[in-house]
This record gives C-alpha cells, structure tokens and sequence, in this order.
C-alpha cells in the first residue's frame, strides 16, 4: 500500500453529512462548467494552507507549546502517479470534526451565494478564492476528495470524504500506524479525473508554484522524483572477493607492483554504472518577497536577483524604485526598469503590462490594464495589496477606485525613478535611447503628467551639436526678446539641419529644436506650451521673429510692390496653394511652402500617408493647406517680376514658377503629386543648357504645354525658353554676387 493513499473502509462511527443548499449549487457548477483556467486550484488550496499557517504562528505568540505538536511550518505538496492522486499537507492549526462538519459543508458562508451571483453577472472562476470558498475549486480537477485533519483541541484525527455527490462523511482515525499519525495539520488528498494528470507532472506543478504562490511566506516543498547514476560491480561475487583480497593484503605486500596495477585495471573494467531513483523534498518557493522588507535593508545583488527571476532578464536591472503607501489604502510595490526596451515594446497584441498584481502575497492577474497605462508598459514589477475587496469579480476589478489610486502612486513614482536618472547624464542618454517614445506617448495621453513628462525629453537642436538637450535648458539659453520656443518637424536631422526654414532663424541666432521621431508630432500638438513659452513650427504660418518697426514697415511696402507677383503666382498654381505671400523666414531660398498653423505639418502628412491601414477620406480634409512664401529679395524672384510685369502671360514665366513650386514642394517636405511631369520640366531645362537640340521636339514635346496654346504660341514659348535658359547663367552669376554682397 502506498503510503500516501490511504485505505478506504468505512469505520463502524462513520458519519453521513448533506451539503448546504448553496454550497451544494456551488459544487454543482464548478462540476459542470467548462472552464479552461483549471490550475487556479492549487493557488486556492495553498493558500488556504497558508491561512492554516499564519493561525498557528500567531496562536503561538501567546501559546508557544502549540507548535510542538508539530515544529515545521510547512507545505509538502505530493503527486503520486501510480493511484492519481495529489496531497497537499499543511502543518497548520487543523481542524476538529466539528470544523470539519461546519467548515466543509453544512454551514453556508457569505462568500457563497455571492460568488454565485458573481458567477452569474460574469465573473471569473478563478475569483473563487477571493469569496472565502476556495477549497471547492479542487472539484476542477478531482473527481473525489479528501480531507484528513488533526488539531490541537482534539485527541483524534479526522477524515472528510466526498465525490461531491450532495452529501459528505466524516470518520475518525483509530488504530493508525506512525506514518499515519499527524502531529497537526491537514492534508487534502485529490483523487485526479482522468484528463487531468497533467497536475501529477513535476514540471507542471513546479511552474503553477512559481506562478501563483511564489510568495506565499512559509517553505512549499514538493516530494520530487530524483535520479542518480550509481557506480557497483558486476556481481556479488566480485563483492567477496574483494574482501578477500583485504585480509590477504599483508601476505601480499612484497608481491611485484606490476601485478598489482594489472589487478586495479581489472577492477576498472568490471565496474558498471547503474540509475538509482531516490525521492526527496525540494523547496520551490526559494524566493522570499523582499517588497515586505524595508528597502534599506536590501542591498543591491537582492533587488538585481530578484529582478532577473521576476523577468527571466538576463542583464540586471537599469533603475529600481521600491515603496510602500499608507493612509486609507495601503500597498506596497516594487518597480523595474530593464537596460533596454524589448523589441515587441509596441506590438498591439503583446500583454500590455509587467506589473503583477498580488493581494497579500497571493498572484491574481498579470493583465490588469487598469494597474499601469499603456506607455509605461515596459516598467515591470510588483504590487501587493492588503485592501482589494475580496467579493469582487475580475471585471469590477477593473473599475475598482483602489485600482485608480494605485495607478496613481504607481506614474507618480515611475516619474520619480525617470528623474532620478535624468540626474546621471550619461545613464540619462542610455535610458532616453531606448524609451523616449514612451515618454513622448505620456505627453500624448496623460494630460495630468503633461508637465512632467515634457521635463524629461530631450532633443537635438540647431547649437546642441551631438548632445540632446531638455526644453528647461533651451529656456535658460533663449536669447533676449525671444517669445516661443521653436522646432522643425522632419523624417531626419539630416533633413532639417539644412531646411530652408531655419535660414532666418540661424541668421538672428535663435535655437531650433530638432523633432525627427514620428511620434514627435503627436506629442508637440498636446504640448502647446512649456514654462510660459508657446511652442512655435517653423514650418507652419504665424512665426514670429521679433522684428523692428523699421523691417515690419520694409516688408510692407515689399509686400505692395510684389502683390502682381503674388497674385500671378496664384493664378499660375490654381488651388495647389491657398496664397502667395513675401517670406519673413528665408533668407537664401527663393521661396518655400508653409502650412496652416492649426493643420498638419509636411512631416504629419508624410507620416499619415504611410499608415498601412490609413482612412483616404480623412486624409482628403486633413491635408494641409499650402501657402507660398517668396524670398522678394531673391535673384530669381527678382528677375521673375521684371517677366511677369513686361507680359504676365509669358509662356516662360509661367513654365518657371511651376519649376519653382515643385522644387518648394521637395525642399518644403512635402512628395510631388507629378514627378514624371518635374522630371520632364529639368530634363527640358539641361538640354537647353547643353544645347541640345531635340530633332522630335516639333513632333513629340517633351513636356505637356501648360495651358492651351496653339503650335505658333508653342514655339514662341520655346524660343523665349531658349533665350531664358541663356539668362539663367546669368541669374546664377547674379545670386552669387547677391551672396557675396550678403
């Protein structure tokens, strides 16, 4: 007989019980209900142990003799897979036939019909042990159970049995041999279903420990299947030889040392190694939860070992962070920041936290979206509350107000631990490196934060060189009668360093901020402000470069001189742009495109045209609206005026300010609409230049004719075109006198 499945004849005081009404409803849906999550039953049952546990402990403050019934506090955890079955025995305070009757059964809890009713409203099962009737959760996975308990304040031990089929008995133990006698405690022994023995596995069982009831603050020991290999000789035989040869050792001793080698040789060969199957207890509950003690008596190597098992990391930890909050609701929670970001940090359908959820050292959940926001997905730790509710389901979970406070606290130190770094420049850039997207999303999303977050970013701007700066230091360096901090939006700094945008601004000195990561442009549209200063694009209307009376009172009348200019342009481009004005923000370009101060940027409209799932019709209304702004002191733009105000319906001048737009377009960000017709436009413009003369011009244009001409009014065109490109040197030559004069 095994001697952990113990004997099933009814005693003659054997006595027949019927479950509660609401317990025996209980019983019948757990029975019934097909419920995948079926591990949960270890959880409850080791943590009812634990309860078992923790009441002895503290009956033994004042009743030290109680534990000497049984001085290990304990839970072995047994699988036997000759009878499938599994013992979970705990050395707890037991309970008497009276607790086992009252307990077990008869006695209706609270907890009962609302988890019934919680059950019905959809809830989880796995909630189960959070309505204080855990134990019936072993009907998941057993198809009988039993229960045999000894406690202190009863002389005899006690055994519960049931195959939940409405009724229950109780028996006493008489007559038992040493290995059947308990000094104190209880052990559940589980009589597994047939498709459940899965449970009997030591891996299997090893995983659920570590899983659910890590922490759990008394030592799980499982009755673990150990082999070894062992090294005998062949036969007994060899054995008594052996001996021989001791007592015959004096006799020997003057014998050739050859001889004696040859002998050890022989031995060698005739040993063999055979496989020895030992059992054995092992704790798997190794980790203490060191969140319990007080950080300053944690050193280093604990928090990093206790990091790389909580996330099976194999570097330690960059930051930690470990606190306890008090008042009304109480926790306490332990945070990490890993070296590096994984690489699915975005993936939509990865977990989206790393904070495990633990109510008095028991795991509940590892999902829960209302413990931490999404953006700091990659902050992983723990969190042990004393407070949760325990008539609560998984979904009111969620809504809990106690979640809320604990999401809370949970930012407010997240942001603390990022200061804390920021404080280390160079551990700063290695942590901004592989999380400022993060941080950017907190600007984005978390409107209370706002502030905050904007604290931490860092950028490359038009001084900084190599180094990233924060926005606190731009503000300390912003030269006098500087209103609004300024930025450039782009696909890289290598796009924005030389934008045409920043001509006038690096003219008077002023910083620009680089913002090169596409998420950039969600975050500065929330970020309107920092420190008092609006934050200004110098790619959008409305810059404003803090100008004299005497330069507004230029550009006025500079503005009155080209409005036939302006307004030809206009009527050239047609509805590709909203309006033609003189440019305040270009020094040595001849023009520029800019966008509506409340639309999207060239960058935002690069970014939403490369959404793989993007919605074509929003695109439509959210494109931005052009305006084009002309450099009036450009060689081009000056040249050009003179041709429009001789003939403004000049062919040429027309051909030129397409030539123009299109090449704002590529040095504005935006993509051409038409590349083919602008590669036509330079094609056209080198061969001219080469003189080339294209022998199928007069039957095939290279170029579609602009507007509708006749074949003189064509020709005309390209005879003033051929003439203009000879000007073009000159331009050339005048722009260079033009930079040299500047």
């Amino acid at each position: 007989v095994d001697r952990f499945n113990f004997f099933e004849k009814k005693e003659m005081s054997s006595e027949t019980f019927a479950f509660n009404a609401d317990i025996q409803q209980l019983m019948g849906l757990i029975i019934n209900t097909f419920y995948s999550n079926k591990e949960i039953f270890l959880r409850e049952i080791i943590s009812n142990a634990s309860d078992a546990l923790d009441k002895i402990r503290y009956k033994s403050i004042t009743e030290p003799d109680e534990l000497a019934t049984e001085p290990n506090l304990n839970i072995k955890i047994i699988p036997d897979k000759t009878n499938n079955s599994l013992t979970i025995w705990d050395a707890g305070i037991g309970m008497t036939k009276t607790e086992l009757i009252n307990n077990l059964g008869t006695i209706a809890k609270s907890g009962t019909k609302a988890f019934m009713e919680a059950i019905s409203a959809g809830a989880d099962v796995s909630m189960i042990g959070q309505f204080g009737v855990g134990f019936y959760s072993a009907y998941l996975v057993a198809e009988k159970v039993r229960v045999i308990s000894k406690s202190n304040d009863d002389d005899q031990q006690h055994v519960w049995d049931s195959a939940a089929g409405g009724t229950f008995t109780v028996t006493p133990q008489e007559e038992l041999t040493e290995e059947e006698k308990m000094g104190r405690g209880t052990k559940i022994i589980l009589s597994l279903k047939e498709d459940q023995l899965e449970f009997l596995e030591e891996r299997r069982l090893k995983d659920l420990i570590k899983k659910h009831s890590e922490f759990i603050g008394f030592p799980i020991e499982l009755y673990c299947e150990k082999t070894e290999e062992k090294e005998v000789t062949e036969s007994d035989e060899e054995d008594e030889k052996k001996d021989e040869e001791k007592k015959d050792e004096d006799k020997k001793e003057d014998e050739d040392v050859k001889i004696e080698e040859e002998k050890e040789e022989k031995k060698e060969k005739k040993k063999k190694k055979i496989k020895e199957v030992k059992h054995e207890y092992e704790q798997v509950n190794k980790n203490k939860p060191i969140w319990m003690r007080k950080p300053k008596d944690i050193t280093k190597e604990e928090y990093a070992s206790f990091y790389k098992s909580l996330t099976n990391d194999w570097e330690e930890h960059m930051a930690v962070k470990h606190f306890s909050v008090e008042g009304q609701l109480e926790f306490k929670a332990l945070l990490f920041i890993p070296k590096r970001a994984p690489f699915d940090l975005f993936e939509s359908k990865k977990k989206k936290n790393n904070i495990k959820l633990y109510v008095r050292r028991v795991f509940i959940m590892d999902d829960c979206e209302e413990l931490i926001p999404e953006f700091l997905g990659f902050v992983k730790g723990v969190v042990d509350s004393d407070d949760l509710p325990l008539n609560i389901s998984r979904e009111t979970l969620q809504q809990n107000k106690i979640l809320k406070v604990i999401k809370r606290n949970i930012v407010k130190k997240c942001l603390e631990m990022f200061a804390e770094i920021a404080e280390n420049n160079e551990e700063y850039k290695k942590f901004y490196e592989q999380f400022s997207k993060n941080l950017k999303l907190g600007i984005h999303e978390d409107s209370a934060n706002r502030q905050k977050f904007a604290e931490l970013l860092r950028y490359h701007t038009s001084r900084s060189g190599e180094d990233i700066v924060s926005l606190k230091e731009y503000v300390a360096r912003m030269k006098e009668g500087q209103k609004d901090i300024y930025y450039i939006t782009g696909e890289s700094k290598a796009s924005v360093v030389n934008s045409p945008f920043l001509e006038t601004l690096r003219k008077k000195d002023y910083e620009v901020l680089y913002m090169v990561d596409p998420i950039d442009e969600y975050a500065v549209q929330q970020l309107k402000e920092y420190d008092g200063k609006k934050l200004k694009s110098c790619t959008k209307e409305g810059l404003e470069l803090g100008e004299t009376e005497e330069e507004k009172k230029q550009r006025e009348e500079e503005k009155a001189k080209f409005e036939p200019l302006c307004k030809l342009i206009k009527d050239v481009l047609g509805d590709k742009v909203e309006k033609v004005v003189p440019s305040n923000r270009i020094e040595e370009s001849p023009c520029v495109l800019v966008t509506g101060e409340y639309g999207w940027t060239a960058n935002m409209e690069r970014i939403m045209k490369a959404q793989a799932l993007r919605d074509s019709s929003m695109t439509s209304y959210m494109v931005s609206k052009k305006t084009m702004e002309i450099n009036t002191k450009h060689p081009i733009v000056i040249e050009l005026k003179k041709k429009a105000d001789k003939d403004s319906s000049d062919k040429t001048v027309k051909d030129l300010i397409w030539l123009l737009f299109e090449t704002s377009l590529l040095t504005s960000g935006f993509n051409l609409d038409e590349p083919t017709q602008f590669a036509n436009r330079i094609h056209r413009m080198i061969k001219l230049g080469l003189s080339i003369e294209d022998e199928e011009q007069a039957e095939e244009d290279d170029m579609p004719p602009l507007a509708d001409a006749t074949t003189e009014e064509v020709t005309k065109m390209e005879e003033v075109d051929q003439a203009c490109s000879l000007g073009n040197f000159n331009f050339h030559n005048k722009d260079k006198s033009f930079q040299k004069k500047k």
